[in-house]
């Protein structure tokens, strides 16, 4: 019995592990899951119990890096640039000093503020989501995060970013020039939301940096997963 239950970490190892010939071993994985049930060991539970616990571990390590003070680099977007140059030329660049820090800080503080919507998302993951996740690619947990947080991720930032804009002093000037700048009949206007861009490039770091977790636990998954390991595994049969 012990020897028929011993395959079964050597298979999940696989599964975790993003082996390219995924779909040559998945049958194997799943034989190994029915062969553990068969024997009274609950494989599933595990298995769904680890891959949660890895993701909340890749999720606080990634919010934890970027919400750090000076984690972000956000600099006003590109068709903001020629009018950011202007200002440097005329001695006005303290201005645009303030306004990027200010959009910095924001950033940083609603990445912090958005890590209970990632825990909310994995305790409401179910078992086929879970095993999806296992079965998917490099990445598969984010590309699931980005599907069931992006909107509640964007409410908690919306505040918090405008909020840091606000300190800025000049901010309700802004937002009256832009919504000026919305009515003119122009074709191909560049997007100047200050608001919208700080939102939606500090989302987008903060799944890529998601991603590098989850793909560093799936290639090395005993050193960078060890609550993982624990999980799915549990203590050898000797």
């Amino acid at each position: 019995m012990k020897t028929r239950l011993s395959l079964v970490p050597l298979l999940l190892v696989l599964a975790l592990t993003g082996c390219q010939h995924m779909e040559a071993v998945m049958p194997w994985v799943n034989a190994g899951n029915q062969m553990a049930k068969d024997a009274g060991y609950d494989t599933e539970s595990r298995l769904v119990a680890g891959i949660k616990e890895a993701l909340i571990k890749g999720t606080d390590t990634a919010a934890a890096q970027l919400s750090r003070e000076g984690a972000m680099n956000l600099q006003l977007p590109d068709a903001a640039q020629p009018v950011a140059n202007t200002l440097r030329q005329f001695g006005f660049g303290r201005y645009v000093d303030q306004l990027e820090t200010a959009m910095n800080r924001g950033a940083e503080k609603a990445v912090a503020a958005g890590a209970p919507v990632f825990k909310n998302a994995i305790n409401a993951m179910s078992v086929d989501d879970a095993l999806g996740i296992i079965q998917g690619g490099d990445t598969a947990a984010t590309t699931y995060f980005r599907g069931e947080t992006e909107t509640s991720l964007r409410q908690r930032f919306e505040p918090i970013v405008e909020d840091n804009l606000r300190k800025t002093g000049f901010y309700d000037q802004y937002q009256t020039l832009l919504a000026a700048y919305d009515k003119l009949p122009l074709t191909n206007k560049p997007n100047l939301d200050l608001e919208k861009y700080v939102i939606d490039t500090s989302m987008d770091q903060l799944y890529t940096r998601i991603g590098e977790q989850e793909t560093q636990i799936r290639q090395n998954p005993f050193q960078q997963g060890s609550a993982l390991i624990g999980a799915v595994f549990g203590e050898q049969a000797e």
